[in-house]
């Protein structure tokens, strides 16, 4: 019985893991179509977003500068978000072992 409860926790928390991931991700990509498509910058909701959006792009921002600014957008957060969706895949394979 309990080699399934223990088993039954590392599952768990590699879930946890990589919710946490897909809700960065989510975050990221939710900033880049508001961007995308113009949203009012000065909206309460879009201000909330971006205080949570900017500090987890980490370092992409300006890392390719690129001459179109919606493709940067698409860069800057687009690749922040694929690097959360990796990064907690890995941790939660290592965490499931």
């Amino acid at each position: 019985m309990s080699r399934w409860r223990g088993s039954t926790r590392t599952h768990t928390a590699a879930r946890v893991i990589t919710g946490i991931g897909a809700l960065f991700a989510f975050i990221e990509v939710l900033y880049m179509v508001m961007l995308l498509v113009g949203a009012n910058a000065s909206n309460g909701f879009f201000i909330f977003i971006r205080s949570l959006a900017d500090p987890l792009a980490l370092f992409w921002p300006g890392l390719f500068p690129v001459g179109n600014a919606d493709l940067a957008v698409i860069l800057n957060y687009g690749l922040a978000a694929v690097f959360w969706l990796v990064i907690t895949g890995i941790i939660a394979r290592l965490v499931d072992r």
